[in-house]
């Protein structure tokens, strides 16, 4: 079976993004490349998307940005986990939790 891209399931990109990184600090490439090597190319998150959430995460102060060298030598900002944004992650997965339970009951159900 080939797996395709597929869009993200809408309200899952900040938590996504939030557990990304919940692993170390990234630039918004790296947060994009690791997101689809996670998946195995299932989810491409494109720039359109991805740096509009960037911005209003840190705006809500989820994330924190600095600017620094990318492993090219390139000028980027490179964003980071706040105390807020690992309870913001804690929220997303539990409401999450409790969504995939409850479509895996229908999708179960006799």
């Amino acid at each position: 079976m080939t797996l395709h891209p597929t869009d993200l399931v809408p309200g899952t990109l900040d938590m996504l993004v939030l557990k990304t990184l919940s692993l170390e600090p990234m630039h918004g490439l790296g947060i994009s490349r690791r997101m689809e090597q996670v998946t195995g190319g299932t989810f491409v998150v494109k720039p359109g998307s991805l740096f509009p959430s960037l911005h209003r995460m840190e705006q809500e102060g989820w994330i924190a940005g600095s600017w620094g060298k990318s492993e090219n030598n390139r000028r980027a900002k490179f964003y980071q986990l706040t105390a807020a944004g690992r309870r913001r992650l804690g929220d997303e997965k539990r409401n999450w939790g409790h969504a995939l339970r409850a479509i895996t009951q229908i999708l179960e159900a006799s």
